[in-house]
């Protein structure tokens, strides 16, 4: 029996037009202002929502223009999926509703023209384009799907507005999400017919004993949506170095070493500048290598939750400033805490 493999076939995004610099977010914030929020996380500016209704920005809009342009460089139509996966952590729709029923997922293929597909929403925070491409992955390799489409769109600022009006210094719990944005991004998979077009191989684990060091849900103090994080427990060595430790298991289990992957790019997710240099330090300690070249777009972007590294994938494959034909590595890390490792070598991918 053929062993079957995925692929990135094409990518998609969208970013609101609206453009905030850090140091107009910090002047909203209505406790001490005596920190260098861009100095902290490298954040310059970030995009933000038109809160209007009629913007179609919210996060199922967002989405939804995603989608859109992700189908624009594929060579698949709508009617053509089999497989669309919704992975949004905001589920933000006509403006302030936050929305459960009916699934993203059905109301993306239906308005998309994806008649045929099957459709569901996955949540697993920062790491849920991730672990739709994980599961669309596992659907292709199986012969249950040919192709599919994972979507996410994040109005996340939301918890940037709540936290500009209540936290009262660096160390308030909700200091982090002063480094979000809003973006959305989709990214359709389809089977690889050559290993120059592959995924090799997309792994992930759970370590929930961390779980509570991210939480988001409505404040304790107004109406507003809040991202509650213990950045000092998230950001210590252990916690570092979940994923190498992880990544290197997966690899000496096959007889492999990191360094014999050839990574020509690796993505982290784009918490903040020091967190990429942290991670990707780590991993130079824990694999005795160096790593391979950073992709980043933090600085322009912020973290932008589920979509940060398929936007920070788009946005070097169209500045020309990562190669088609490289060989790429997205880590993601996550609250919950997921840590996991896609190897993919990309050459013709739509963007």
């Amino acid at each position: 029996m053929t062993s079957r493999s995925s692929r990135l076939e094409a990518l998609g995004a969208y970013l609101p037009p609206t453009v905030q610099t850090t140091a107009e977010l910090v002047a909203q914030v209505s406790g001490t202002q005596e920190f260098d929020l861009e100095r902290i996380t490298g954040v310059a500016e970030r995009r933000v929502h038109d809160p209007r209704p009629e913007a179609g920005e919210d996060s199922y809009g967002l989405a939804l223009r995603a989608a859109e342009d992700c189908l624009g460089n594929s060579r698949y139509t709508a009617g053509e999926l089999d497989v669309v996966i919704s992975a949004s952590i905001t589920r933000f729709q006509d403006g302030e509703r936050f929305a459960f029923e009916p699934s993203f997922a059905r109301q993306l293929a239906g308005e998309l023209g994806a008649r045929k597909a099957i459709h569901f929403d996955v949540s697993n925070a920062c790491a849920g384009m991730l672990t739709g491409v994980y599961l669309l992955d596992r659907l292709i390799r199986a012969g249950v799907a040919r192709n599919g489409m994972v979507v996410s769109g994040e109005q996340a600022t939301k918890v940037a507005q709540t936290a500009a009006a209540e936290i009262t210094d660096s160390y308030d719990p909700q200091f982090a999400s002063l480094s979000v944005g809003d973006s959305a991004a989709a990214v359709i998979l389809d089977e690889s017919v050559d290993a120059a077009d592959r995924i090799h191989y997309v792994e992930m684990m759970t370590c929930s004993e961390y779980s509570h060091l991210c939480l988001g849900m409505p404040s304790d103090r107004t109406d507003g949506i809040a991202l509650y994080t213990d950045n000092k427990q998230m950001h210590k060595r252990d916690r570092l170095r979940l994923w190498p430790s992880f990544h290197g298991d997966v690899l000496a289990k096959q007889g492999r070493t990191f360094a014999g992957e050839k990574f020509d790019y690796i993505v982290q997710h784009q918490v903040g500048t020091r967190f990429v240099e942290f991670v990707n330090r780590t991993g130079e300690e824990v694999f005795g290598t160096e790593m391979p070249q950073s992709l980043s777009v933090v600085e322009r972007f912020g973290n932008t939750a589920t979509t940060s590294h398929f936007l920070t994938l788009r946005e070097h494959l169209k500045a020309g400033t990562a190669r088609q034909g490289g060989k790429f590595l997205l880590v993601p890390a996550a609250s919950g805490v997921v840590a996991g490792a896609l190897s993919a070598t990309i050459s013709t991918m739509g963007v």
